[in-house]
């Protein structure tokens, strides 16, 4: 059994004002991230799962992780953040969901794209459907805003955190996204 050439990985929960997050990082880099859960163990079992060949501990945040957490929670309480300047690593993914979170991570808050504009974007027309695939298995999410993909219709189809497409929409009414918890005329 040969040894890790990857540096220790750590993950620490936090309180926001929907709930209690968790984020994994490695260095100066963020790996993964989990939205609340209505299960209390599900979030802290799901950041601590291995990384690659090497465990995840719990610890307190780097002075760098802090910062992004601040960030993280002042979004969540509503302060509009693009949170691009948080360092992330999705270098061992596949290259197709590389390309589709480098859109995706794009989309400012309170924008939308659809499947088939981020499919579009990344040079494969016609794969709304793998973007919805690529999307659902991302590690990083708020960060990587998968949240501001919507279908076509403008409809919220699916949604892989906890919480579902309830989840979506809330990060969208924080965001104060058009068309997503303003008030109607009727």
């Amino acid at each position: 059994m040969g040894v890790s050439t990857r540096p220790p990985a750590y993950a620490a929960l936090f309180d926001t004002s929907i709930g209690r997050c968790a984020v994994a990082w490695s260095g100066d880099t963020i790996f993964r991230f989990e939205l609340p859960d209505p299960r209390p163990d599900a979030v802290r079992r799901r950041i601590t799962r291995a990384h690659g060949d090497i465990g995840v501990e719990s610890a307190e945040p780097t002075s760098v992780i802090a910062e992004a957490v601040d960030r993280i929670r002042g979004h969540l309480a509503g302060e509009s953040d693009d949170l691009r300047g948080i360092a992330v690593d999705i270098e061992d993914l596949p290259e197709f969901h590389r390309r589709v979170y480098e859109v995706t991570r794009a989309i400012d808050p309170g924008h939308t794209l659809s499947y088939g504009q981020v499919a579009d974007r990344i040079g494969a027309p016609g794969a709304a459907q793998a973007v919805g695939q690529a999307l659902g298995r991302n590690p990083i999410p708020l960060i990587i805003p998968c949240h501001r993909v919507l279908a076509a219709d403008h409809a919220l189809h699916g949604f892989s955190a906890p919480g579902g497409i309830t989840t979506k929409l809330r990060l969208l009414e924080i965001e104060r996204t058009p068309g997503f918890g303003e008030p109607t005329l009727f």
